[in-house]
């Protein structure tokens, strides 16, 4: 969001992303593109549950601020996270709680960074109020530095009742190039946009002296969020129910700050093999780039508690026309950020360090991402570093356990003699191909798992030409994961795609 660009300092950014480049940002520099841009480390970029996250850039570094996502009465204070190159994140705790606003009492919820002239603004909305004989809103907070603390600006809501139908929570803050800040909110299905003076902390007029301007596109629901590219404004928003399965986020396009605004098309929804519940997004400009990312929530496809939602981001690209294309939730995972966040174990010891994630010797153990796809491209590296089993990727699972073969799924691994293997499991143990490497190859190795349909295929190093080829239609689709069998291995740059045309 170019308005929030506020004093990026020229730096070099080591590991913007997976497999990136290295990019020295000044004002009149080009910056180079990351090689595989899609994710930073892997998704969820955080540990926690959390939602609603707004993204802002100050001087170096990034800093993402999310909505806390538990219980209404335990929604009582914010964290926020930073980082210089979005992929290592530092947690602070508490730098907005109810202790510090004296009329909000729970139910803190989407805050909205800003800085303008030294001062860092956070405006968030509180107690979830239902009518306008209730106490609560629109609030706005103020610190010296990003990560506060935080204290009330002006000791009550800046927008405490409900104007044009609007409830007032849901804020997202947006600077114009001329500096004229406007404030995006609403829910209950309705949109409005309001002037933010100079100092921040109060609202100014329109041109037709009116304060509340409703902007509200087809299908809003709430979570506004705005930013500018091109001489565009886009405005985005969440729609469909917020603890469901089709939460998602659409776009509207227009020549001016306060619209119209006519819904476009959704450009991020569920996906039955990565995640559910996708929405409540904010949008970041890599500075000095036309590289942006969406960043929002999502569920994991194994929970069912509304509240149990993690952050992520992703990629957004647009068309020649200025449109935005339909983002891919992209999953993998490189390590990079010395954690496995969104892996589950299963026997074996597992730890992520050195940029990979590594199994000590198990008759078995395996790691499982929460996926469940059926026809994909499966890529990862894989370094067997001791004992005579093998290694490798499981796909397909389901019913995981701990035990050798304790889950449903195919196996294919390999050993450090060269030995490559696929099977298939069943709390057993069928195998359904094998191929001999050259002893020369060594111990790591570059794995590609092809899955359409029944026809599965093995590649090696080699990405042409396939070492195993079965076909096979016992199991469908399941988790994505890494094995180890009687050897201690290390896993790194894993992704999974789906098997049809798009971007890697």
């Amino acid at each position: 969001m170019n308005a929030r660009m506020l004093r990026f300092h020229a730096k070099t950014m080591a590991a913007l992303l997976a497999g990136c480049l290295v990019a020295t940002f000044s004002p009149s520099a080009a910056v180079a593109v990351p090689g595989q841009p899609e994710i930073g480390a892997g998704n969820p970029f955080v540990d926690g549950w959390y939602a609603d996250p707004d993204i802002a850039v100050y001087d170096d570094t990034y800093w993402v601020y999310p909505t806390t996502s538990r219980a209404y009465g335990e929604q009582t204070y914010l964290d926020a996270f930073s980082s210089t190159d979005m992929v290592n994140w530092t947690k602070h705790s508490d730098v907005l709680t109810t202790e510090d606003i004296s009329w909000a009492e729970y139910a803190v919820w989407a805050p909205a960074p800003v800085e303008r002239d030294g001062k860092y603004y956070l405006f968030f909305a509180a107690n979830d109020i239902q009518n306008n004989d209730s106490l609560g809103g629109i609030g706005v907070a103020v610190a010296d530095k990003p990560e506060g603390p935080y204290s009330d600006a002006i000791g009550r809501p800046l927008i405490g009742q409900f104007h044009n139908g609007a409830q007032p929570i849901d804020q997202d803050v947006f600077i114009d190039d001329d500096g004229q800040a406007y404030m995006y909110y609403g829910g209950w299905g309705h949109a409005n946009v309001v002037k933010l003076n100079d100092d921040m902390t109060s609202l100014g007029t329109f041109a037709d002296g009116s304060t509340y301007k409703e902007i509200t596109p087809a299908d809003y629901v709430e979570g506004s969020q705005m930013f500018k590219r091109d001489g565009k404004y886009y405005l985005m928003w969440s729609e469909g129910g917020w603890t469901g399965p089709d939460y998602s986020v659409s776009y509207a396009m227009s020549d001016s700050p306060t619209g119209p605004f006519a819904k476009i098309e959704k450009v991020l929804a569920q996906d039955p093999a990565v995640a559910k519940g996708s929405g409540h997004n904010s949008v970041v400009n890599v500075p000095g780039t036309d590289i942006w990312y969406i960043v929002y929530h999502r569920r994991p496809l194994s929970e069912t508690a509304g509240n149990n939602r993690q952050l992520a981001y992703d990629r957004m690209y647009f068309n020649a026309d200025g449109t935005i294309e339909p983002v891919t939730m992209r999953v993998g995972d490189n390590f990079a950020d010395g954690n496995a966040l969104g892996w589950k174990t299963y026997g074996g010891s597992w730890s992520a360090d050195g940029g990979r994630y590594r199994a000590e010797s198990s008759p078995g153990g395996k790691a499982l991402l929460d996926t469940n796809f059926a026809d994909f491209t499966y890529d990862a590296d894989v370094k067997v570093t001791s004992g005579r089993g093998d290694a490798g990727l499981v796909f397909r699972a389901t019913r995981p356990s701990v035990g050798v073969d304790s889950y449903t799924g195919y196996y294919a691994g390999i050993s450090r003699n060269g030995k490559v293997v696929l099977g298939r499991a069943n709390d057993s143990w069928t195998q359904l191909g094998s191929a001999q490497l050259s002893r020369s190859a060594g111990p790591s190795h570059h794995i590609r798992i092809s899955a359409v349909g029944s026809a599965i295929k093995v590649y090696v190093d080699d990405m042409a030409t396939p070492k195993i080829s079965v076909t096979d239609a016992t199991y469908g689709s399941g988790a994505n994961g890494v094995r180890v069998f009687n050897t201690a291995a290390a896993f790194d740059n894993v992704s999974v795609d789906k098997a049809v045309s798009g971007r890697r």
